[in-house]
């Protein structure tokens, strides 16, 4: 871990006191305090990227002059020029990122946070907030930062369990749970990492399945998808999570059938990950019943919010968390690039999927 560095930077929205990197025991102390938090602002997160990819640490503690502090977390490409550099909250597939602030974060700071990342001399800056404060961050944010809107799906967990069962499940929700239930699925949780290799049974099962409903060519599939989420990224979660993370595996005739990672932190669930293989799962429901388990735990542990990612508007599984009483939130990104390295990889990618015929399901 690189040593820290202070610096005082002056902004025409104010002043602050920056150490970068974050210190782990502030951060964690924020994150506490921070009822929003989500497992993927903390520490922990960071280290597993860091693990499974060329990162390096470049998260940022904002000390302001009425006492109050917020962290933002953040990595940089490691080995990388600063000009060339990548500086994000989080790179594309690690989900959530933004700052923790306790007791919230006004106009005034959040424009500080905004002109000081502006003068970050990366090629690109980007953070993606999290549901709950985008109203803030949009009066805030320059005019040279562009909006990437996100959207992910959150159930409220107000009033405990039953509620949630009552009034927000859908009947066929609740109709596909029992019918789980009436069946002999034997259902595990994990919370060593025993069951890391079973979910990427299920995993690569689903790679295949993905491939060829979106007509990707399965070589492209397996390379995509590996680099998205390499092998070793569950392991290294599971490790520093712990309790914290829970691997929930279905067995229907001794063979996995579905399996889900959800992952904890304060008020916060986060249902991560998801796999199965769909000629065991699907007949007996065996993800409807994963999931219900999992909010019960939740509910059960004090949580406030189980968060089901993000998906693609109306798809079968945007339609299928909306079935838990999930609601669309906003989680915007907002970027900042030198040139307009963004656009000619959209255009790329475009590009591509036209000549595969790509489908998005």
């Amino acid at each position: 871990m690189n040593a820290p560095a202070e610096l005082l930077i002056d902004t025409a929205a104010g002043s602050a006191r920056v150490t970068t990197p974050a210190p782990r025991e502030i951060w964690w102390e924020l994150a506490a305090q921070d009822g929003g938090s989500h497992a993927t602002q903390t520490p922990a997160w960071l280290d597993c990227l860091c693990a499974t990819g060329s990162y390096r640490d470049s998260s940022r503690l904002y000390a302001f002059e009425d006492g109050s502090r917020m962290v933002l977390p953040l990595v940089s490409r490691a080995r990388r020029p600063q000009r060339l550099d990548a500086v994000e909250s989080w790179p594309v597939g690690w989900g959530i990122g933004g700052p923790v602030t306790p007791g919230g974060v006004g106009l005034r700071k959040a424009r500080v946070l905004f002109a000081d990342l502006a003068d970050r001399p990366a090629l690109r800056v980007g953070v993606r907030f999290r549901p709950g404060d985008a109203e803030t961050w949009e009066k805030a944010v320059p005019a040279e930062f562009r909006l990437e809107p996100h959207m992910t799906q959150v159930l409220s967990l107000d009033g405990g369990f039953g509620t949630v069962w009552d009034q927000r499940f859908r009947t066929r929700a609740r109709r596909d749970v029992r019918r789980a239930e009436r069946v002999s699925l034997n259902v595990q949780v994990d919370r060593t990492g025993r069951l890391v290799p079973v979910f990427h049974q299920l995993y690569e099962q689903s790679i295949e399945r993905w491939a060829g409903q979106q007509h990707e060519p399965l070589a492209l599939a397996r390379w995509r998808r590996r680099r998205e989420f390499p092998g070793q990224r569950l392991a290294a979660v599971a490790a520093r999570f712990g309790e914290a993370c829970a691997i929930w595996v279905a067995w229907h005739g001794g063979e996995p059938a579905a399996a889900i990672v959800v992952l904890r932190q304060g008020g916060q669930a986060k249902f991560w990950r998801g796999a199965m293989n769909r000629e065991l799962a699907h007949p007996v429901r065996a993800n409807f019943l994963l999931h219900q388990l999992a909010i019960e735990e939740a509910c059960e542990a004090g949580c406030r919010c189980y968060d089901m990612g993000e998906s693609t508007p109306d798809s079968s599984l945007a339609h299928f968390k909306a079935g838990f009483g999930a609601v669309a939130c906003s989680s915007p990104r907002y970027f900042r690039e030198r040139l307009p390295v963004s656009r000619a990889e959209h255009g790329l990618r475009t590009a591509v999927k036209r000549v595969i015929r790509f489908q998005d399901v």
